[in-house]
């Protein structure tokens, strides 16, 4: 079980630093004055963000390994996740997993990021993200302990419910630290007019998991935004910000900070 705990943390670190590390060198060193106009909030996270958010993700990746250990090594074969050929059960129902578990996490993650911010759990527990008013790539995995437990709880939920292929989850996890560095990423990279196009309005973007941090309160979906319009918590100044990061498409003469 050690040594399992110990290839799955590797394997986990290795994946968030490839998308922390990677973005953050690109768009906070090597093309920072490049994309100054797309950048959410005009000032950069202090050294000691960086630190702390460093510190508290590698915490994260050690829980996220013993859990993830549990699932695939020890209660294998208790699961719904298979083995063999990926299109052994159809490559449709295989895109249909994904696209399931793309969903379910999304619900997921919202109600538990609700539950989060509540008096008690916020200020005890949920604060240790938030201390990130101004987030970078580095806070995408900087949760307390606890929180760190629920976030990985939608592994045994998939595990448990839905015949997966073991591929699909793990290609889907990657995915999902990606698109996590992208939401703390502190730059939108969609497209102006991307949150009103038929489509756009539907997904989350950095711009509105940003506002997130920076204001506290509403946002808090993660790779959609059905269930924030739909449970009415779309901050009403989402669109005027979306607006107002995207409005710039070239640099021109700006001033970035140091």
């Amino acid at each position: 079980m050690i040594r399992f705990v110990v290839e799955e943390s590797l394997r986990i670190v290795q994946r968030y630093l490839f998308f922390a590390a990677g973005a953050f060198g690109l768009f906070y060193l090597l093309l920072r004055r490049a994309m100054w106009p797309r950048k959410i909030q005009k000032r950069w996270p202090r050294l000691t963000d960086y630190g702390r958010d460093l510190v508290f993700s590698l915490i994260s990746v050690g829980i996220f390994a013993v859990i993830s250990s549990l699932i695939f090594f020890v209660f294998r074969d208790q699961t719904n996740i298979y083995g063999g050929s990926m299109g052994s059960q159809g490559w449709g129902y295989l895109a249909f997993t994904f696209v399931w578990m793309l969903v379910l996490h999304d619900t997921y993650f919202y109600w538990v990021h609700r539950l989060m911010h509540t008096r008690a759990l916020y200020r005890h527990v949920h604060l240790v993200h938030h201390r990130s008013t101004n987030p970078s790539p580095w806070t995408a995995y900087a949760f307390h302990p606890i929180e760190a437990v629920l976030e990985v709880g939608i592994l045994p939920i998939i595990a448990f419910t839905l015949p997966v292929h073991w591929a699909a989850v793990m290609y889907f996890f990657i995915f999902q630290i990606a698109y996590n560095v992208y939401g703390h990423l502190g730059f939108e990279l969609y497209p102006r007019g991307f949150h009103k196009h038929w489509l756009g309005r539907w997904i989350n973007t950095s711009v509105a998991h940003n506002q997130h941090h920076g204001r506290f309160t509403g946002n808090y979906g993660l790779y959609f935004l059905f269930w924030d319009r739909v449970m009415g918590t779309l901050r009403s100044d989402y669109d005027a910000t979306y607006v107002a990061t995207t409005g710039a498409e070239t640099p021109g003469a700006v001033t970035v900070p140091r």
